[in-house]
């Protein structure tokens, strides 16, 4: 039996392996999907190896040690400089992300957009901004620190600091940080939300399962939001198309969807 794992610190939470293991289960494959909790994302290469895994996923906050261990990083993940999947190519470790694409097609729902507010710099973030850019999308990316934002700079991406934030009309404001996952706090001050709201339409958050603080806040404004459930879902369709050498259809996307909500 192939073997698959998701790498995280904390990673109990994940419920890629249900998803995962339902997307194997609809099409007969042999293979198993599990937790792997990662303290050194160093190791993530060695430790890969070492397991003898066909694939991995990879969540934070190891995206960055993965993509500068991989023998080979393909595909946009390239420039964005952190992945999420892991391919075992005859002993090689391959390296993609597929969050960009996910990201993108979690937001079709919303209908046209057109400029985004996107909160966080981490490797979820830069993965996100580029997405956007390469779709002809404004972002604009709003960080707590100066000193991350170098990525996006580089990149010509329009970039704040909380200290000098200059607020402009948006479509869609993003949280792309950890805030809300295991607290009730925001992603930023609540005042620069307010302002970003009063002309936003729509909000998504990354954290999955729950209406985090930055949704309740956005809901509350008026506007259509949304957790991180679906790019969840169709950045691991996509993963899985790499772990099974195959394109899926709409059947093994909502075995997988099902898995994901446990049922």
């Amino acid at each position: 039996m192939e073997k698959f794992v998701i790498f995280g610190n904390p990673v109990a939470h994940s419920k890629s392996p249900q998803m995962q293991n339902a997307g194997f289960e609809n099409l007969n494959y042999n293979g198993n999907y599990d937790k792997h909790h990662l303290e050194d994302g160093s190791t993530i290469k060695q430790t890969f190896l070492e397991n003898s895994y066909e694939g991995a996923n990879i969540t934070v906050p190891h995206k960055e040690h993965a993509f500068a261990n991989a023998d080979e990083v393909r595909g946009l993940a390239q420039k964005i400089h952190a992945v999420n999947t892991y391919i075992n190519e005859n002993g090689k470790v391959i390296a993609y992300n597929t969050d960009a694409p996910g990201f993108l097609k979690a937001i079709e729902s919303f209908g046209k957009v057109k400029s985004v507010l996107l909160l966080g710099a981490g490797g979820t973030a830069k993965a996100i901004a580029l997405a956007l850019q390469e779709s002809n999308i404004d972002v604009t990316v709003l960080n707590r620190s100066e000193g991350k934002l170098d990525f996006f700079k580089n990149e010509g991406i329009t970039s704040y600091s909380w200290d000098n934030f200059e607020a402009k009309e948006y479509d869609l404001v993003v949280n792309s940080t950890s805030a809300g996952l295991k607290d009730e706090y925001l992603p930023c001050d609540k005042a620069i939300l307010e302002e970003a709201f009063k002309s936003a339409k729509y909000a998504f958050d990354c954290v999955y399962g729950k209406v985090t603080p930055f949704l309740a806040l956005a809901q509350e404004k008026g506007l259509e939001i949304k957790d991180g459930e679906d790019m969840l879902l169709f950045q691991g369709v996509l993963a899985f198309e790499y772990f099974t050498k195959q394109k899926v259809g709409d059947d093994v996307v909502e075995a997988m969807r099902k898995g994901l909500k446990g049922e």
